[in-house]
């Protein structure tokens, strides 16, 4: 059976977020950091090498694949900021409206800097993620 790539790892939230080496992205994925265990109410953990996972799902589809995977978090990429939000944002455009300066992919959300977004919006847009994930796959702690 095929095994997800992405899997959480040992590596410490906080060294990760210290390494992030422009002073502006890493000010920014420590403000990130605080919205997001504020909004989940859980601890981070790291998903593959740059992914910062809060809270984790089982999934099991119809094919009989299944696994373990984030239920939401970010990564700071080079680029921008990669906000992961499952399984999307379909139900979530009223939220979206008042986010700012995003875009948008299949289950991630774009942005260069934390000032290009209202936070209370990323706040709501987390809460309400979780919440749909949780009515498909229940939501625990990693």
């Amino acid at each position: 059976m095929m095994q997800n790539k992405t899997t959480a790892t040992a590596q410490n939230v906080t060294e990760f977020i210290a390494a992030i080496k422009h002073p502006q992205k890493r000010a920014d994925a420590q403000a990130l950091d605080q919205i997001f265990r504020t909004a989940t109410g859980f601890d981070p953990v790291m998903w593959g090498p740059s992914i910062i996972g809060y809270g984790a799902y089982h999934y099991r589809y119809a094919s009989g694949r299944e696994g373990d995977f984030l239920a939401t978090g970010f990564s700071p990429r080079k680029a921008n900021f990669s906000v992961y939000i499952m399984p999307g944002y379909a139900d979530f455009s009223d939220i979206l409206m008042d986010l700012g300066k995003h875009k948008l992919g299949k289950s991630c959300l774009y942005f260069n800097k934390l000032a290009d977004i209202n936070p209370v919006s990323l706040d709501r847009l987390i809460r309400a993620g979780l919440a749909n994930l949780n009515q498909i796959w229940p939501v625990r702690e990693k």
